[in-house]
């Protein structure tokens, strides 16, 4: 089994046997976690700062399991989510799955079922908390051009050569090597298929209109 770092595993249920049951389970497998009654007493919680997921009751008084999951959702936190549930409908597992959910256990579920999940969910919360650092990283590098040299490695990545790019900038191709030569040494990359792998991180959009 893997434990990513730093991750932690939030259990949320209103049946106290069901968190008592949960608490013992996480522990004797080795997991940190906080096990809340309700959805609202997690939302009060500071979002963790590493990988993070959570075993939530599809139907409890107030904010129930779908509600959280639509919070989290709206709020952009990455939290994976684990349904448990002695009344689901495919229905809902289906929407609660395509809102990205790691699974949608009825309850009673085995053990080993149950930290399957939980495995998963915090290696896929691991996976996104690492694109999304290296999406920021590549962000910040991005940033740090002027508009024109942006440009050019737009074109660039687009696949145009220094000539192409000069005429659809309507400049020269002297100072198109110039501001495309800066921007490399900027980006601290020397290859084209560096630049484009840069630009993936980033979620840079392709140049329009090539």
């Amino acid at each position: 089994m893997m434990i990513p770092p730093n991750s932690l595993v939030f259990a949320i249920d209103d049946d106290s046997s069901v968190r008592k049951g949960l608490t013992r389970l996480l522990r004797s497998a080795g997991y940190r976690s906080e096990i809340f009654e309700s959805a609202s007493d997690f939302l009060k919680r500071e979002q963790h700062a590493g990988p993070a997921c959570v075993i939530v009751d599809v139907r409890m008084p107030g904010l129930n399991g779908m509600d959280l999951q639509e919070t989290l959702i709206q709020r952009r936190r990455q939290e994976q989510l684990i349904f448990i549930t002695g009344h689901g409908d495919i229905s809902m597992c289906a929407q609660a799955m395509k809102a990205g959910a790691v699974d949608f256990l009825p309850k009673p579920f085995r053990d080993d079922e149950l930290l399957g999940c939980v495995e998963r969910a915090l290696i896929r919360s691991a996976e996104q908390r690492r694109r999304k650092a290296e999406e920021n990283e590549a962000q910040n590098l991005l940033g740090l051009l002027t508009p024109r040299e942006l440009e050019v490695m737009q074109l660039v990545v687009a696949g145009m050569l220094n000539k192409q790019i000069a005429g659809e900038l309507g400049t020269a191709e002297k100072t198109v090597k110039v501001h495309r030569g800066r921007a490399m040494r900027k980006l601290n990359v020397s290859s084209v298929a560096e630049l484009v792998r840069l630009t993936e991180k980033a979620c840079l959009a392709p140049a329009a209109n090539i």
